[in-house]
């Protein structure tokens, strides 16, 4: 029978040397890069945040290493992060065995962070162009639908609101008719069509001190409706009102997070699309790589376009040359502020798929299939009736945006073979026509199949969706820990200075595979030494084209 040898346990052997338990972390281990990027980030303007005195504070350049390593590392939890400070080496590496408590790692993220980490995150994106990761040239646009930290249960609806309160209003203006006309000598008859008249809170409060001044001895039931509307209708109004306001724009909100709106998601628990508090989250990205954040509260995509372009816009000082977007953002709105940025867009619009198939190519009565004389500005009809111009209308959108369309009627469809096929309503067949979206749409479908857009098109999905999958089911981020629209985008920001380093690591590591591969068959040896020196550039902070050249004498 063989002896069976054991390895030595060197931890119980005193040494004369101790080693440096740091030296255990590989080079190019994740925490080596927070490191390195976080060491050249300018944070002046977090540092005079502090007004000195007092108890000495920890340094603000270690939270912000110790705060993008957590969310890298998917620990998102301050008790969770005190306590790796203590008992994880990397986490000893990247603090500089400093061991903040959770209150205080809390209180940096809520408070101090809050305010600069746009900043921060825009700095790591010129980073990575500096690094040639990314141009920013192009945005790859989506959005998705994260659940808000509230109770599913507690909303406030928008049409709920309205009508209450215009039954209150009633109450009130019946109450304060009756106590008027009893006040009056002659003891006139209440005026029926003046009951419905809108008070609002300030009114009502005006209106009960006149009355209490008018009567000095009022009876008891002018004194019990008197009491009625001071402490229950008042209260009720100002509740109300307390509500539009809140609501804003939106059609609802959560009593535990009025920020948040109740959206239709699509994963739930009863995998049927309940309405949930939500935000809508907009991010662009470039090679999987995110370059900009925006939450919004309208559960649409389309009304977000511009502001996050803007967004977009303020952190770079510069607008990328082209956008790539899906349907949910196609719109004539949209279509005209993208003209007006001199931007490129690869953006579809509603039935861009379905307008290319037979079905509807092939269907003569649509209106898009229907012959269109421009000079004379009419339509014909499958069986060769004109349909002349009887006007034109506008159309506002949820957004504001005001639209011209145009009404065009045929003269006599009575005893037409064609009817059933062509129309079901009563009377001429009359359609609207909106002329500047029709244009609108043939530029987007031009660029859409030329060969670019093709492109494009073929990696939209494996650009944003790839991201978002990433984010919601590998690191399991489906709902928020904070609430409010400033902390919300604060959390998703720093999960997404998490996927950034995550890409950078996983960018790493394939170039490494596939300098393997390119050693075997011997090919193209320079790219991957030109990617090993941005590696080199970043942990060793090393001149980037010097070991270029170096690296090519080498290589002829």
């Amino acid at each position: 029978m063989a002896k069976v040898t054991f390895k030595n346990q060197t931890g119980n052997s005193p040494e004369l040397f101790p080693i440096n338990i740091f030296d255990l972390i590989p080079e190019d281990h994740p925490v080596r890069l927070v490191d390195s990027v976080v060491n050249q980030l300018d944070i002046s303007d977090i540092t005079n945040l502090y007004l000195g005195g007092g108890c000495s504070a920890y340094h603000p350049r270690m939270m912000i290493k110790v705060l993008f390593y957590s969310y890298l590392s998917n620990v998102y939890s301050c008790r969770k992060i005190a306590k790796a400070l203590t008992e994880n080496i990397h986490f000893m590496y990247i603090s500089g065995n400093s061991t903040p408590n959770f209150r205080t790692i809390n209180e940096f993220r809520g408070k101090i962070l809050k305010e600069k980490i746009k900043d921060l995150f825009a700095e790591v994106v010129k980073m990575l162009v500096e690094l040639g990761y990314i141009s920013l040239d192009v945005q790859y646009i989506d959005g998705t639908k994260i659940e808000a930290k509230s109770n599913k249960y507690t909303f406030v609806w928008r049409g709920s609101v309205e009508k209450y309160k215009e039954k209150l209003e009633v109450k009130i203006n019946t109450i304060l008719s009756d106590i008027e006309n009893s006040i009056q000598s002659d003891n006139q008859e209440l005026n029926k069509e003046e009951l419905p008249k809108k008070i609002n809170s300030e009114e009502l409060k005006e209106k009960l001190s006149e009355l209490n001044k008018k009567l000095k001895e009022p009876t008891k039931k002018q004194a019990k409706e008197l009491q009625k509307l001071q402490d229950e209708h008042l209260p009720k109004l100002e509740k109300y009102e307390k509500d539009l306001e809140t609501l804003g724009d939106r059609n609802s909100y959560s009593k535990t997070d009025p920020d948040a709106t109740f959206m239709r998601m699509k994963e739930d628990h009863m995998k049927n699309g309940q309405l949930k508090p939500a935000y809508n989250t907009q991010i662009s990205t470039e090679n999987q790589f995110i370059t900009h954040v925006s939450i919004h509260q309208k559960p649409g995509d389309t009304t977000t376009l511009e502001s996050h372009l803007d967004g977009f816009e303020n952190a770079y000082k510069k607008q990328s040359k082209e956008v790539v977007a899906d349907a949910g953002y196609g719109s004539e709105e949209n279509y005209e502020m993208l003209e007006n940025k001199n931007v490129t867009a690869y953006v579809k619009y509603n039935y861009f798929h379905a307008e290319q198939k037979k079905k509807m190519e092939n269907n003569p009565f649509l209106v898009q299939n229907l012959f269109y004389n421009q000079e004379q500005d009419f339509y014909v009809c499958p069986m060769g009736q004109r349909m002349e111009n009887i006007g034109k209308g506008k159309r506002i959108s949820s957004n504001g945006h005001e639209s011209q369309v145009s009404y065009y009627q045929a003269k006599n469809c009575n005893n037409c073979p064609l009817r059933g096929e062509c129309f079901n309503a009563k009377g001429n067949r009359k359609i609207e026509v909106n002329h500047r979206l029709n244009e609108l749409k043939h530029k987007a479908k031009t660029l859409l199949t030329s060969q670019e857009g093709l492109q494009h098109r073929s990696k939209r999905p494996i650009e944003v969706e790839a991201v978002f999958g990433q984010l919601k089911s590998n690191n399991k981020f489906n709902r928020f820990t904070f609430k409010g629209l400033e902390k919300v985008e604060l959390e998703f920001l720093l999960m997404a200075l998490g996927h950034n380093f995550r890409k950078m690591v996983a960018v790493a590591v394939e170039g490494r595979k596939t300098v393997f591969k390119r050693r075997i068959f011997g090919s193209k040896l320079v790219i991957f030494v030109e990617f090993r020196c941005y590696q080199r550039s970043l942990f060793q902070e090393k001149q980037k084209i010097n070991f270029i050249d170096d690296v090519e004498k080498l290589v002829v």
